[in-house]
């Protein structure tokens, strides 16, 4: 310890996890001069980040617990079609984790939530600038219009309200609204059942594969060492001013010595932090996606929010995504869920093929009770989280990765962090 009676900053810490927040953290630990090595029992990118919508918006993001969801959710159990899918079995896990999201359901809890995420949601685009701007290729552009669509405008009416909500909690969020004929203007795709929209301003999007390859060879090309294929099963607090972490790579069993460890395992990794006091549940949430080729594609994202599907313009196809799927994440992609999807979009779409359906996907977003992220210390002053950010990992990732870099080596937690600490 030193004289203030903090741990002394770390010249060596370990990253597991190499999706967009892990990345992140391993690019801010570098740009501090401190020795990195990421752990990724996969290959860097190939989670949860590479088949998500590409959003960098912060108007859309609040915490995922609400009235509304909570209706959807309710339906749900019975409707496997739904975009809120929770599949009845006897599991204990998932029942106290949707046992804590009923209770921060509520008008008066949502609220809370979306006054936690304003300062992060200020920062977020800043952090993806510095990046970029220390050479990472984000393959980031603006949105231009990005437009939220609903085939009745009652719907948008309950958007614009939570809107005046951010905007009461101290997020300011400029944005149109438009008729159906004003938004088929600006993005002919739809289709005539499209009532109104709302065209949202400042917001931007990446293509993920493209950014994550950026980032991981930023990374990289920095001087950290990438380890892929190397699955991490075990950390420790040695006690004596290091930490442990036991990986095994090619059937080869291994361990390393660090100063301090980053644990951003997305949805597949809270055991690592449970001996940390970190007892939050977390939750896959896994979301679809696929792409479909357009007769004309929009200039930016695109959200049906009453269907609950993202779409993006990648390359020279779209990227449509949705549906909260809670199950394991190992179990395998399941067919009927893209059915639903394509059933949603279809009447809402047009010059759309959607037989034509490519990279058809599934990944799990690690979904928290109170819809807030888990960054932040643990019990032990050498052993860190940044996860649990549910559908957000991409937009918030970079800022997160610049937070937790600075709580390591400074021992100081961020304000901005504070209400997301992860032994609360």
């Amino acid at each position: 310890m030193t004289d203030s009676g903090r741990t002394p900053a770390p010249h060596r810490v370990a990253v597991v996890g190499a999706g967009m927040i892990g990345l992140s953290a391993a690019w801010f630990l570098r740009r501090d001069g401190i020795d990195v090595e990421v752990f990724e029992a996969r290959t860097a990118g190939s989670g949860a980040s590479w088949g998500n919508a590409g959003w960098l918006a912060p108007a859309l993001t609040t915490p995922l617990p609400g009235p509304a969801v909570l209706r959807t959710g309710i339906r749900a159990v019975f409707d496997p079609s739904s975009p809120v899918y929770v599949p009845p079995r006897a599991d204990p896990r998932l029942w106290r984790f949707l046992a804590g999201f009923v209770r921060n359901s509520t008008s008066a809890r949502r609220r809370r939530g979306m006054a936690a995420y304003r300062a992060v949601n200020e920062l977020a685009l800043d952090a993806f600038d510095e990046v970029a701007a220390g050479g990472a290729d984000l393959a980031m552009r603006p949105a231009g219009d990005f437009l939220v669509c609903f085939d009745e405008l009652a719907a948008r009416g309950e958007l614009v309200a939570e809107l005046a909500t951010m905007a009461e909690t101290g997020q300011k969020v400029g944005y149109d609204l438009l008729d159906g004929d004003e938004a088929r203007s600006r993005a002919p795709m739809l289709s005539g059942r499209v009532a109104g929209a709302i065209a949202l301003h400042d917001q931007r999007f990446v293509d993920p594969p493209r950014c994550l390859a950026g980032l991981a060879g930023a990374v990289t090309s920095g001087g950290a060492l990438l380890r892929e294929g190397a699955a991490v099963t075990g950390v420790q607090d040695a006690g004596d001013g290091g930490v442990t972490v036991r990986w095994t790579q090619e059937g080869r069993a291994d361990e390393s010595r660090f100063d301090a460890v980053v644990l951003a395992t997305g949805a597949t990794g809270s055991e690592l932090a449970r001996p940390f006091g970190v007892r939050t549940p977390v939750q896959a949430g896994r979301g679809y996606s696929f792409s479909v080729p357009v007769a004309e594609l929009p200039a930016g994202p695109v959200y049906l929010p009453a269907q609950r599907v993202a779409m993006t313009p990648l390359g020279d196809r779209l990227r449509i995504a949705g549906m909260m799927e809670f199950r394991a994440p190992q179990e395998p992609l399941d067919p009927r869920r893209i059915a639903a999807i394509t059933r949603a979009v279809q009447p809402l779409l047009q010059g759309a093929d959607l037989t034509d359906r490519a990279d058809e996907w599934v990944g799990s977003r690690p979904c928290t009770p109170d819809g807030l992220p888990l960054i932040g210390p643990t019990r032990s002053p050498r052993v860190f989280v940044a996860g649990g950010l549910g559908m957000w990992g991409m937009v918030l990732g970079p800022l997160t990765g610049r937070l937790v870099a600075r709580n390591v080596v400074t021992g100081q937690v961020p304000g901005e962090l504070r209400p997301f600490a992860p032994t609360r």
